[in-house]
């Protein structure tokens, strides 16, 4: 019975302790700043057509170098071949746009040792890689309303006319970033980032592979279909809708805000 209650007394005290460190090693907050893409409708302009964006943060630092981070993200990206420099994007005139919903979890490295609750390491650089859900819809706009383009197959997705099926709206990204957090004052910190996601999909914009035939498409999929697959000034120029060989990618891009919410410090306690 003793040895029963001991091993009871150390699994409760345990269990306290990583509470507490559980408590006071955690950060939460918010982010803003702009979110863009790059694609087909705009083939590598970074911070082009950029939009605003907003999330939630929550980070655990593991160490003074190691954080396990998650994020919430909400963004707009979009494209328009009428606002492009390029004569033959301007000939093609598509235009697109796409709210993003980006789930994440992953691993933050600080390049020097940092503490949100100690301004002795008052501010560090720092990267991350994540792994992320994320949820798209592109639109566009026709004839003063916005239409929704995965469900009209504008390339002839499962038909005969292409060997792929419609593509998914729901898609694995892979966040990568960079960014600088400094300490305003114990337990509340800022943090400037800039990240890019890796894509599996060429369809964020609704473009990636030729033009097909309009009238079997109209037989298939619609009038609609057929119509907004194909909206070339000039018709006798141009052969490629897109380029299948690049994936899109996406980018948010901003501050966070974030603190500790739990005064006491068993990080440090800990023995960082």
């Amino acid at each position: 019975m003793t040895r029963g209650l001991v091993l009871g007394i150390l699994c409760w005290c345990s269990t306290q302790v990583y509470s507490q460190a559980y408590k006071t090693c955690t950060e939460i907050g918010f982010f803003g700043g702009g979110s863009y893409y790059i694609g087909d409708m705009n083939p590598g302009s970074h911070f082009r057509y950029s939009r605003p964006g907003a999330g939630l943060v929550y980070r655990y630092n593991l160490s003074k170098r190691h954080n396990i981070r998650a994020t919430a993200f909400y963004g707009s990206v979009y494209g328009d071949d009428a606002r492009d420099n390029d004569p033959t994007l301007q000939n093609r005139n598509l235009n697109f746009q796409s709210d993003i919903i980006e789930i994440a979890v992953g691993y933050e490295i600080d390049l020097f040792k940092y503490n949100i609750n100690n301004m002795k390491h008052p501010m560090t650089p720092y990267f991350f890689y994540q792994l992320a859900y994320m949820r798209m819809n592109p639109t566009t706009n026709y004839n003063g309303n916005n239409l929704e383009l995965q469900p009209l197959g504008t390339e002839g997705q499962g038909t005969a006319l292409n060997r792929k099926n419609n593509y998914s709206l729901n898609q694995i990204t892979v966040p990568l970033g960079v960014g600088v957090k400094i300490n305003l004052k114990d337990r509340l910190a800022i943090s400037l980032e800039y990240g890019i996601r890796k894509t599996f999909t060429d369809y964020i914009d609704d473009v990636s592979g030729n033009y097909v035939d309009p009238d079997q498409l109209r037989a298939k999929n619609g009038p609609l279909a057929a119509e907004l697959s194909d909206r070339r000034i000039d018709f006798s120029e141009g052969y490629n809708r897109g380029n299948a060989n690049n994936k899109d990618w996406y980018s948010f891009y901003g501050f966070m805000i974030t603190f500790n919410p739990f005064k006491r410090n068993i990080c440090e306690m800990r023995g960082w």
